[in-house]
């Protein structure tokens, strides 16, 4: 049974949001390389204190999954379990204690902190099995996120769009205004352009940086990259990166280098090519067992590393904001979504994201 039916119990406009039998169809990692199992007979329990029950409009697919999903940081110690951590929806139900939002509310979801309580995680049933999530899921029909990881947004904002807030859109102007603090006319490198930088790059085309350089193995991104901001662009698997960078800013390495992939080589090259005075930002998350090697004698006289968590992001401010950008039409977001898939067909989606082949990849639900 899936949960697309009308309560009985309930009067108002909440009562064509809550879920019949609190019963939900769910995407669940079962084991980590393989295909994630959809189910529509997941139970949903009782809120709890600072929980709050969203009826989910649209999910995006983040490298964070992927991440999950091959044990790319380790075997994975809370299966099963649900997966997703940028959404939006409709607020169904608040549990003790909540006063951030109320039933009716839109909401983005999100895994960086904001104001309200951090519950405690809910506990899903399914066919007898106990099935695990964290503060916030975002792949399944609903979901129960702690009061603190959901922001009430404009209920003309779509839910397609309004999930790449979650994540990818503000941590990838987080990294450029909070991590780099860049400035217009510093330059920046950008190396991987996917969901976060493609946002680097808006971010920085926004404060007037130059050059803009994106660094990429596709070229359908690297076209994407330009539209967004990029100055310049150069396929990695095409030409050797570090000679071309190194000619076109005529031997000035980068004010600011940023890595989204997590990969050891492309750390290194990033932080190779970052000015004495500059900053590396890694954004991306390595494999648990990768190490880079680099020369820290630059530390000594003004280069600095930056790990990026979220690009610092402040959800209560900085979801408000970028929504005030985009409606002013100064943030590309309807741009980013390049695939569009129902909740049935995800594996084919983190398909398509595994493959390169997606800039923004939107579950939607029904």
């Amino acid at each position: 049974m899936s949960a697309a039916t009308v309560s009985v119990q309930l009067r108002g406009p909440q009562a064509a949001i809550m879920p019949t039998q609190r019963l939900m169809t769910a995407a669940i990692l079962v084991k980590q390389q393989a295909p994630l199992v959809v189910a529509d007979t997941v139970q949903i329990p009782a809120l709890g204190v600072g929980q709050v029950l969203v009826k989910i409009g649209a999910s995006g697919i983040c490298g964070k999954q992927l991440e999950e999903i091959s044990g790319r940081r380790g075997v994975d110690a809370f299966l099963p379990h649900l997966l997703g951590h940028e959404g939006a929806g409709v607020v169904c139900e608040v549990g003790p204690g909540v006063r951030k939002v109320k039933p009716g509310d839109h909401v983005v979801l999100h895994w960086m902190k904001g104001s309200g309580i951090d519950s405690v995680t809910p506990q899903f049933q399914w066919n007898g099995t106990a099935v695990n999530a964290g503060w916030v899921t975002t792949f399944s029909e609903y979901t129960i996120a702690s009061e603190n990881r959901v922001t009430p947004i404009p209920s003309d904002v779509r839910f397609d769009v309004a999930c790449l807030l979650g994540c990818a859109v503000t941590t990838g102007l987080g990294i450029v205004l909070n991590n780099a603090a860049l400035k217009p006319a510093q330059s920046i490198g950008v190396f991987g352009v996917g969901g976060v930088g493609l946002n680097v790059i808006q971010g920085a085309a926004l404060v007037n940086a130059y050059p803009i350089v994106a660094i990429d193995r596709y070229s359908h991104k690297l076209e994407q990259a330009r539209a967004f901001g990029a100055t310049h662009t150069f396929n990695a698997i095409e030409r050797e990166t570090k000679t071309l960078l190194q000619e076109m800013t005529g031997g000035r390495p980068f004010d600011v280098a940023v890595d989204t992939t997590g990969h050891t080589s492309v750390r290194e090259l990033a932080y190779h090519l970052t000015s004495h005075t500059g900053i590396t930002v890694f954004a991306g998350v390595p494999h648990h067992e990768d190490r880079i090697t680099i020369d820290s004698f630059p530390l000594h006289f003004g280069r600095r590393i930056v790990g990026s968590h979220g690009g610092d992001t402040r959800p209560d401010i900085d979801i408000p904001r970028a929504i005030q950008l985009y409606q002013r039409g100064k943030l590309k977001l309807d741009e980013q979504i390049t695939h569009r898939f129902p909740l049935q067909d995800i594996n084919r989606a983190i398909e398509l994201v595994q493959q390169g082949q997606a800039a923004r990849c939107v579950i939607t639900m029904a």
